[in-house]
């Protein structure tokens, strides 16, 4: 492979698609595949759910367009007959995917991504292929067009997964019941981990639940996973996936109003690796704040709303005194 970034084309690097019962977001993220062309398309989709009337029909109209392949290419499918729910359904395809590939790309029905995002991918699964540090790639960048460090990417923390990569060797050590947390959240390695306390309690909170099973997600498993056995993603400087998915029908992004929903995608270019391996704390630290609400948990709305009266308040009495 070009060290350069250039792949050839079709794209050699598997890609497997998550669906369930959303066709136009389906249809949207299949097209960007078909334009990647890959030689190897898995597609895992949940069954319908047998309270809702109707659905069936919705997910098997879903499982026929994303396996309408018009290119070259070896299509595999697992097809669930019954519900079983984001969390299982989910980490059961990707256990799937990884049972017959070593790495590979990972969409979900509803993230749909620019053409480098696959270059991008496929140029990071060859190069890390080997690095038991970095477990991960992400499409997503939520950095507000910040760059950070001197390469086209940087090392995260965060395993964002609105499209993603990774390699057998990584998930098959993750645990999607987090066995692992009752005695991690107790141990000094877990306060080492969080020094910033707002951010311990945040996340205390989620693995609490998940640990209890009251959350139905395969996601923050994964994340827990990775972190218990410090593992870093590959994060672009540029977002290469925007989330269509949000509103009423999405199972757990629904608001509109998000400033996460339908975000631009933007060319990565040439691919510049840097000089190391090595989190950026910066960034990380940014993307607790801003991504997941850091900042109003340090200071609460109604705090921050009276700062801001009385720095207006300030400025109209010097306004004055100029005056």
């Amino acid at each position: 492979m070009n060290p350069e970034g250039d792949i050839p084309s079709p794209l050699q690097t598997p890609v497997l698609f998550l669906v369930f019962n959303r066709p136009d977001t389906t249809e949207k993220v299949f097209d960007a595949i078909r334009a990647a062309k890959p030689s190897r398309l898995y597609v895992a989709s949940d069954g319908a759910r047998a309270n809702q009337s109707g659905e069936a029909e919705i997910v098997n109209k879903v499982r026929k367009i994303s396996t309408s392949v018009d290119w070259s290419c070896e299509v595999k499918t697992l097809f669930q007959k019954e519900n079983l729910g984001c969390k299982k359904a989910v980490s059961k395809g990707i256990t799937w995917f990884f049972e017959q590939e070593n790495q590979g790309i990972i969409l979900e029905d509803d993230c749909l991504p620019h053409p480098d995002f696959f270059v991008f991918c496929e140029n990071l699964l060859a190069h890390y292929a080997d690095n038991e540090h970095v477990w991960a790639i992400t499409g997503d960048n939520f950095q507000k067009g910040q760059k950070r460090g001197e390469g086209s990417y940087y090392f995260s923390r965060y395993n964002h997964v609105w499209g993603w990569a990774s390699w057998r060797r990584a998930w098959q050590k993750a645990d999607m019941e987090i066995r692992f947390w009752p005695e991690w959240k107790k141990s000094s390695a877990w306060q080492i981990f969080w020094e910033d306390v707002v951010a311990r309690r945040y996340w205390e909170k989620i693995f609490n639940r998940v640990h209890r099973a009251e959350i139905d997600t395969w996601d923050y498993p994964w994340t827990a996973s990775v972190w218990y056995l410090g593992g870093l993603t590959a994060t672009p400087n540029v977002n290469l996936v925007s989330n269509i998915g949000f509103g009423q029908n999405s199972t757990h992004t629904d608001s509109k109003k998000s400033p996460f929903a339908n975000m631009p995608t933007r060319a990565l270019g040439r691919i510049k690796h840097p000089s190391a391996v090595q989190r950026d704390l910066e960034a990380d630290s940014y993307t607790f704040n801003y991504h997941y609400g850091g900042i109003n948990r340090r200071f609460p709305r109604s705090m921050l709303s009276l700062t801001r009266r009385i720095v207006r308040y300030i400025n109209r009495y010097l306004k004055q005194r100029i005056q």
